[in-house]
């Protein structure tokens, strides 16, 4: 029993093969999917998806990178979405330093107003945080995200910084990285940090695990990060799907 915390069935590369993706996932005891959002289409797309699958779950965001292009006729649209039942997660939203897209202040507007919305409708937050892990814990911090909480995708931070975002209400998600030769910082959150503060995620179609790495990564490859944590922390293998799946499970108020 698997739960997949980050993937992107809305985009574009699973247009052909969507079915046999899903199928493949399903083979792998991939029992539930998270489809996130980043933009009007891919929020549109992933409750398109959550309301034809009963095993598939949206969150809807806007991206830190796509900051320039949120008009309030967008946000308006936003806010009706994240009201949708099978909407449990606000995000992704964030920061993201690495690309000069938009401006840093207008990202941390953008950002500031989502982690409103999500208080709004008690809802958590999926985050987003690339070269900019400080802000992103100082905004956080100041807005009150913890009353909502949420989970910190992907991370890549330290085990230190990691234990101060579990101080404020959020889970730390492990991707492709951990199984990465070079994926020191993953690795150690993984053996550090202990399993009720974990989720496991593919992000796929980006970050294909370790030995597959460069070809298009996939929902069913979430056993291979699994598989890595339960190595790194001397587990069964069951236990970490077990302990993983609860997680977000009651993160994201599922039964």
């Amino acid at each position: 029993m698997l739960f997949d915390t980050h993937v992107h069935l809305n985009d574009k590369k699973y247009a052909q093969d969507l079915l046999e993706v899903m199928e493949r996932a399903k083979n792998e005891g991939v029992t539930r999917m998270l489809v996130v959002g980043y933009d009007q289409r891919s929020n549109r797309r992933a409750i398109e998806l959550a309301e034809q699958y009963d095993f598939i779950y949206a969150a809807v965001g806007w991206h830190p990178v796509d900051s320039i292009y949120l008009t309030e006729e967008l946000f308006a649209e936003l806010v009706e979405q994240v009201k949708h039942p099978k909407v449990v997660a606000v995000g992704e939203c964030g920061l993201d330093y690495h690309w000069d897209t938009s401006p840093v202040d207008l990202q941390k507007e953008v950002f500031i107003r989502q982690i409103k919305l999500a208080q709004e409708v008690n809802k958590p937050l999926v985050i987003h945080t690339r070269e900019s892990i400080a802000d992103t814990l100082e905004i956080l911090k100041a807005h009150d995200a913890h009353t909502v909480g949420g989970v910190m995708h992907c991370y890549s931070g330290s085990v230190e910084m990691a234990r101060q975002f579990i101080d404020l209400n959020f889970k730390i998600s492990l991707g492709g990285p951990v199984t990465f030769t070079n994926g020191r910082r993953p690795q150690a959150v993984a053996t550090e940090i202990p399993l009720e503060h974990l989720l496991v995620e593919t992000d796929a179609p980006y970050l294909t695990p370790h030995p597959h790495r460069g070809t298009r990564n996939e929902p069913f490859y979430v056993s291979l990060v699994a598989k890595k944590i339960a190595e790194l922390k001397d587990l069964p293998y069951e236990t970490v799907c077990e302990q993983t799946t609860a997680n977000a499970c009651t993160l994201f108020k599922m039964t």
